[in-house]
């Protein structure tokens, strides 16, 4: 009814009016679909919004979740394999295994433990004779049956021994005599060789503050101030200073180098926002593989890219590392004498961080399958020699490295896979690394990762947690120097204190001008102690 009305009313409208009532109607319909559209605009960049503000939540909760689990990691001090899963036993079951273990430790004796003979000790012989009344030897016949020998190891802890000399001074003839004056670590020092050694030591060996370390020889009878704690470092660091310019020539010229860079904070005399005078420095640490020399660069303590392509920019050799951009870098057509190899636990690291992912699972169990081939054969034992090691490698190695490649590939041209994923980071690290990665088993003698010098580096990370800091750029400097030959004397199997001992004792009347070659000789690995220059 309404409609034929509508009708009508039209019908007996004329043109020009028909044409000004849908002008007009269109008009408001345009201005509605205007409305509608902004509205959609807004909608729409609202929408965009929220979607970007749930990817950076997504990110951030991401890398809270890694830092979490690196805190969790250290926390428990468990490894890869310290997290494997362990079944879960019954109350019987339980019981009927610790039985068994029980068994066990009583089958072997002395409770299960091993006991350690400890060869490499000082002996002395004692001979205990019965010590009743009424014994007397001379009329004894001893029982050689019964005879039985038992052993106490005894700890004898820091001594300090003031050792006062008389220099006397004789006249003979025309001619005077004088006793000759002991030597010390230093010009017109009452310190010899050993005590600076064991300072040394202590702060670089066992991580010890200087200041627990003055307390330590308190305890032991010995007062010592900081000052001149800090000054008998001081001066060891200057009278080694050729020396580790020599284990830096060294490590240079190895044919193949592994790198790793480590932090420590410096206190600077400029405060950072925190109104905080302390910043992060950073350590380089280079190991020569093949010579087993450690050298270590400190350089106000930067890690930006020039640091170590000033260093290693004139290099020829094999560089192992991670895949921080200044040594991927060194990859490039700028240093053509240079041939980088990956870290496979690097690698390795990024998919156990995918927990519970099974692609990662996958890709972990294929990662381990090179580890497994590796450790059937080791060179120098057995005669197996690092020719027979690379032909070994040619064997077994691209079976699997194309099977790990191909797995790759399927992982990255997943259609579901979210860009900033664990497992997309993963993936993407390694076919960044592939080449690097390739190239670790086209040498017989390559480590498959960097874990040698990260063991190193925990020297650093134990120093960290008890001295917090060192007091300037100079003594990380310092320290570097001395880190380079306690760590070269670690790498070597050599006791650093016997070591430190022998070479200040030696080094002290250098000259200023003595040959390069006699510091050579005097490097952890070609020391002999007591052997002369």
């Amino acid at each position: 009814m309404l409609v034929s009305h509508f009708f009508s009313y039209i019908y007996s409208m004329k043109k020009d009016e028909i044409i000004t009532l849908l002008a007009g109607q269109l008009e408001v319909a345009n201005k509605r679909i205007t409305e509608l559209l902004n509205r959609i605009n807004d909608l729409t960049a609202c929408v965009r919004s929220l979607e970007q503000a749930l990817l950076d939540k997504e990110e951030s909760l991401e890398k809270q979740k890694n830092i979490n689990r690196g805190l969790t990691r250290i926390a428990s001090n468990t490894s890869e394999k310290q997290r494997q899963t362990v079944p879960v036993l019954s109350g019987e079951e339980r019981l009927k295994k610790e039985e068994e273990k029980a068994a066990a430790r009583k089958a072997r004796k002395n409770n299960g433990a091993r006991r350690e003979t400890h060869p490499e000790l000082e002996v002395e012989e004692h001979d205990v004779y019965p010590d009743a009344p009424d014994f007397n030897i001379s009329l004894a016949t001893e029982i050689k049956k019964y005879q039985r020998t038992c052993v106490r190891y005894e700890c004898i802890p820091m001594r300090f021994i003031k050792h006062v000399y008389t220099i006397h001074c004789y006249a003979q003839g025309d001619c005077i005599y004088k006793g000759k004056t002991p030597e010390s670590a230093f010009l017109n020092s009452n310190y010899d060789a050993s005590f600076v050694a064991g300072l040394m030591e202590l702060r670089y060996m066992q991580a010890m503050p200087v200041e627990r370390i003055i307390k330590y020889f308190r305890d032991h009878g010995f007062e010592l101030n900081k000052p001149t704690a800090h000054k008998l470092i001081e001066k060891a660091s200057g009278l080694i200073e050729n020396l580790y310019k020599a284990v830096r020539k060294c490590v240079l010229e190895d044919s193949y180098i592994a790198s790793d860079e480590t932090y420590y904070r410096i206190l600077v005399p400029i405060k950072n926002e925190k109104g905080k005078g302390v910043r992060k420095g950073y350590f380089w640490v280079l190991a020569g593989m093949r010579k087993k020399l450690i050298y270590v660069l400190y350089e106000d303590g930067s890690r930006r890219d020039e640091v170590i392509l000033k260093e290693l920019g004139r290099y020829a050799g094999l560089l192992q590392s991670d895949a921080y951009s200044g040594y991927k870098k060194l990859e490039g057509k700028d240093f053509p004498d240079i041939i980088r190899i990956a870290c496979l636990q690097h690698i390795k690291r990024k998919f156990i961080d995918c927990e519970g992912d099974p692609d990662a699972v996958r890709m972990i169990f294929l990662i381990n399958r090179l580890y497994m081939k590796e450790k059937e054969h080791k060179i120098g034992v057995d005669g197996w020699t690092v020719e027979d090691n690379f032909r070994y490698r040619q064997e077994y190695a691209p079976e699997i490295l194309a099977e790990i490649k191909d797995f790759l590939t399927d992982i990255l041209d997943k259609p579901d896979l979210p860009p900033k994923s664990r497992l997309a980071t993963a993936a993407n690290y390694m076919r960044n690394e592939w080449d690097a990665m390739v190239n670790i088993f086209n040498y017989g003698d390559t480590s498959l990762d960097n874990n040698l010098i990260e063991r190193y580096n925990r020297y650093f990370s134990m120093s960290r947690r008890s001295s917090l800091f060192f007091g300037s750029h100079a003594g990380a400097e310092r320290a570097a120097m001395l880190y380079t030959l306690a760590l070269s004397c670690k790498m070597n199997g050599i006791n650093f204190f016997k070591y430190a001992v022998d070479v200040i004792n030696r080094m002290g009347n250098w000259s200023a001008d003595t040959f390069h070659d006699k510091y050579r000789d005097m490097l952890p690995d070609k020391w002999i102690i007591g052997k002369s220059l």
